[in-house]
């Protein structure tokens, strides 16, 4: 496979090369470091107290011969362990921690002694099922499982040098290369739930080895051809499912659940799986990067387009029913019964970035930063022992309790979930944040997020050192200064203009700056020296966003956005029901600096909340009208929600 053009395309600056320095993002990195990853460790082992088991480690120490019992869990509940590992080898990679790195090691020496001697690795068939292994890859996510445990192995091996889990991740994926592919003797499928086709394009890139990027192509390409794969496993296996055993199902396999009704480049809208769907798009904008495919990199433009412009919510979440975790159809995204998981958006963001590498352009950074700074964050409270596996735009604790549709809707985070994906999912990709900040070309910087760091880089074969002081989300003012630059030559720094921003100023050394603005970037060009400083001031004033009008359940309603952030209504500000209030379109919206958290930008404005009627208080339906009181309401970042008093919660609000 040609790599033609992956020189000439901006990657990913090198983690250790990134210091955040972002008070607030610092936090957030922090949290994961100091609390969530021993927390997380912890949940693994089953040691946390009234949290649903996780059953991870136990499995592994049962498929290595050291405990006697069976396989508990979902059956792809290895990836817990593996996405934790993930997670420690970029913060090991940051912040060397012996103590940490033990742990890992001794993690690393079960999975090991877990695995098979032809290198097949998984739990839950390895314990009591191995005659069934590769049989039911619909259901039973073989691939998916390998794919974080691959992933996990480049992690650690970056943040350590260490090469054991590698080894362990190469066995595997080589065990798969044998069984899998075009040839014959071999299977010619693919997994249920994408994943590994990301992983083994890592994998390439760790170990150099095209085998693997080949593997991911022929995964990819064979997804969707005739005669259907899936189709023909399900006859096979007496049209039986994993997830309803016994039972003989009478339809035909449900492909566009799978993404695989068609091959991949002919496909025009997101369907199915939202977490399958975006892992998948993003192996295919890999895939069309390295090969210089560009059938690939149209079909990832259209699916972009149809997510981010049809079944996108205004947080940067996905997935709007919660049977079968899936997008359903255009414009439909229910508030009080979407799902919206965190891993979503968390993949949303790999797409993103991926599309990044392959064509800079601002609307994906600008997906990037909505996702990150609402619903991925959302996903994790301020103590980092709770999470959220579902994102709603509107909750009701009595409903959530009562109605059985909306029972997935938890009010309050939890302390671990039986389907654990999200929470180390969180960490992994917070534990890598600096990945995300930058990228680079041969003559090129890139910002993409507008987070405080220090970076060390090469640019047009100068060596530099540059500052980023950012205060955002709470004011709009960002500076870029060059600390050092050794010799001369001009390159080029990239920065984008966010599309929340409806002006924004640039300035370079105290003057505005001369720059070509191209597809949401303003590109400036000199030779920068040791001093130089680039002034961002982004307009900060709070918006009211509309719905467009095909999507029914926003018709008549706003939402409020300052800078990167959703706002939303809580109960403990404003009251219950939350349903009855409204904003006036000429309420002036204010912005209020409060002590919450150490510093929240809030905003108040003057609404009014419709009560019963003096005629008929008790009547369930009345000609009369209601009455309407002045209140005075205030939203709090969507991020910020339910840490505080459970209660109800509402993004959209009706305008009046």
């Amino acid at each position: 496979m040609s790599t033609k053009n992956a020189p000439t395309h901006p990657q990913p600056l090198d983690l250790k090369s990134v210091r955040i320095t972002d008070s607030y993002w610092s936090n957030h990195v922090d949290l994961i470091k100091h609390t969530v990853i021993p927390y997380q460790w912890e949940a693994l082992n089953d040691r946390v107290p009234d949290a649903e088991p996780s059953h991870a480690i136990r499995n592994f120490r049962i498929a290595a011969g050291l405990e006697e019992g069976s396989f508990a869990g979902f059956v792809f509940q290895d990836t817990d362990l593996y996405k934790w590992l993930e997670a420690v080898g970029y913060s090991l990679a940051q912040t060397p921690d012996s103590d940490l790195e033990k742990v890992a090691d001794e993690a690393i020496d079960l999975i090991g002694a877990a695995q098979l001697e032809d290198g097949y690795l998984n739990t839950y068939f390895t314990i009591d099922k191995l005659d069934q292994r590769w049989t039911n890859l619909m259901d039973c996510h073989e691939m998916y499982t390998a794919g974080h445990l691959i992933e996990a192995a480049v992690a650690y091996f970056y943040g350590t040098g260490k090469t054991k889990l590698l080894d362990i991740a190469r066995k595997i994926a080589d065990h798969i290369d044998d069984r899998f592919g075009p040839e014959e003797g071999q299977i010619r499928g693919y997994d249920g739930h994408q994943e590994i086709e990301l992983a083994l394009i890592k994998l390439y890139h760790a170990t150099g080895e095209a085998r693997y990027l080949n593997l991911a192509g022929f995964l990819i390409d064979e997804r969707g051809q005739e005669p259907n794969f899936f189709q023909e496993e399900f006859e096979r296996r007496g049209r039986i499912s994993h997830w309803a055993p016994g039972v003989v199902q009478k339809g035909p396999v449900n492909l566009a659940y799978h993404q695989a009704h068609k091959p991949v480049r002919e496909h025009e809208v997101a369907t199915g799986h939202a977490v399958r769907a975006v892992y998948m798009y993003t192996a295919m904008a890999d895939l069309a990067l390295l090969k210089g495919d560009n059938a690939l990199l149209e079909a990832c433009r259209r699916l972009w387009n149809n997510i981010v412009q049809k079944q996108m919510y205004v947080t940067g979440s996905i997935g709007s029913t919660h049977h079968g975790e899936a997008f359903t159809f255009d414009y439909d995204l229910p508030n009080d019964t979407n799902y919206s998981e965190t891993c979503a958006s968390i993949g949303l963001i790999f797409f993103a970035q991926r599309l990044l590498q392959n064509e800079v352009k601002g609307e994906y950074g600008d997906v990037m930063e909505r996702a990150l700074y609402n619903t991925v964050t959302a996903g994790i409270a301020g103590d980092g022992k709770h999470y959220f596996y579902v994102n709603p735009m509107e909750v009701w604790p009595a409903a959530s309790e009562g109605n059985p549709g909306k029972r997935h809707i938890k009010p309050v985070r939890q302390k671990w979930y039986g389907c654990a994906c999200c929470p180390p999912n969180v960490s992994r990709l917070l534990s890598s944040l600096g990945q995300y900040i930058y990228s680079a070309s041969d003559e090129a910087l890139y910002v993409h997020l507008y987070i405080g760091s220090q970076i060390s880089h090469q640019a047009a074969g100068r060596s530099v050192q540059l500052d980023l002081e950012s205060r955002l989300p709470w004011e709009g003012q960002v500076r870029l200064k060059v600390q050092e630059a050794e010799g001369t030559g001009e390159f080029t720094i990239a920065l984008r203009l966010p599309g929340w921003s409806a002006a924004s100023a640039i300035r370079v050394n105290g003057q505005p700056a001369q720059y070509e603005l191209r597809d949401g970037y303003a590109y400036i060009r000199r030779d920068w020296q040791a001093g130089d400083a680039v002034e961002l001031e982004f307009d900060m004033q709070p918006r009211r966003i509309y719905a467009h009008p095909n999507l029914r359940a926003s018709s008549g309603k706003v939402a409020l956005q300052r800078g990167p952030l959703v706002y939303c209504l809580e109960e403990t500000d404003n009251g219950a029901p939350l349903a009855s209030l409204s904003l006036p379109a000429d309420a002036e919206l204010q912005v209020v600096m409060d002590g919450w958290r150490g510093g929240v930008a809030v905003i108040e404005t003057d609404g009014l909340r419709a009560g019963t009627s003096a005629e008929a208080p008790n009547d369930l339906y009345s000609t009369a009208r209601p009455q309407l009181e002045q209140q005075r309401l205030r939203a709090v970042p969507y991020t910020l929600w339910g840490n505080r008093e459970p209660g109800e919660m509402a993004v959209w609000i009706r305008e009046s």
